[in-house]
């Protein structure tokens, strides 16, 4: 996400609860482009969580994914590439809470506009 959180697990709170805003806000962004084409709630459902996991888990997930698969073998680059994380010793739970965040959002925004559709 690349903002300025709080370090330690009140950061990953905080960062969940964004990816949360940010996958409900991608899904009716999807949704209101899928009730214009007339989709079916499968593509807004798709398309929603996937640009939800990739706004909210972005760079943290990149970050993760570099630090696991590029050899560090020198401490001087290890050091560079650890500089660059915002807080790698809580990285992983940020990837995974940002995740379950994004994905919980564009399910709770689904629910919330079926649930509108069902009392019209």
């Amino acid at each position: 996400m690349n903002l300025s959180l709080h370090f330690g697990w009140l950061g990953v709170l905080e960062a969940a609860l964004i990816a949360l805003a940010v996958g409900a806000l991608c899904y009716l962004l999807f949704h209101w482009i899928g009730a214009r084409n007339r989709w079916a709630h499968g593509p807004a459902i798709g398309w929603g969580c996937l640009l939800a996991l990739g706004i909210a888990t972005g760079i943290d997930a990149w970050h993760l994914f570099y630090m696991g698969v590029v050899r560090l073998e020198s401490p001087v680059y290890a050091r560079i590439a650890l500089q660059k994380i915002h807080d790698p010793n809580f990285l992983a739970a940020r990837v995974f809470m940002s995740s379950v965040g994004a994905l919980s959002g564009v399910a709770l925004a689904w629910m919330a506009m079926h649930a509108r559709k069902r009392a019209d």
